[in-house]
């Protein structure tokens, strides 16, 4: 997949950080190990070759029955498509799995330092998402 696009710009498009209380906050420091991250990538053609890609980022207690915060972040990407050739499917996997791995690392980081600096500052992502194998699932 050598040079079939290049990242032209990279930046947070949106950021919500809810903790409704100080009680919440002690609530979601005691119930972290429940929380999940949830990844949804969306995509829209723009001018001259180029896609907007925005990876959104949920990381939310599953348990509606406590009190939680909702902390979600979109991060958006926008490339120029290189090889005119492309087809649909090559165009899917650089979308979904290609550049997912390419600025997860960053994303990651930017997020999780936004995270801290709102409360929560021994929080670790334990789970890496593994972007192939979602992406392979997603063709099953």
């Amino acid at each position: 997949m050598e040079n079939k696009y290049k990242i032209i710009v990279s930046y947070i498009q949106d950021l919500s950080v809810e903790i409704s209380s100080p009680e919440t906050l002690l609530t979601i420091r005691n119930t972290i190990p429940e929380y999940k991250m949830k990844v949804d990538i969306n995509s829209k053609p723009l001018k001259r070759r180029m896609v907007e890609v925005v990876t959104m980022l949920t990381y939310e207690n599953p348990n509606k029955k406590k009190e939680r915060g909702i902390f979600q972040i979109k991060y958006a990407t926008a490339i120029e498509i290189l090889d005119l050739k492309i087809n649909k499917a090559e165009l899917e996997k650089i979308i979904l799995c290609d550049l997912q791995i390419k600025i997860y690392p960053e994303l990651e980081q930017k997020f999780l330092t936004i995270l801290k600096n709102s409360g929560l500052p021994d929080l670790r992502f334990e789970k890496k998402i593994d972007f192939e194998k979602l992406y392979n699932e997603k063709l099953n």
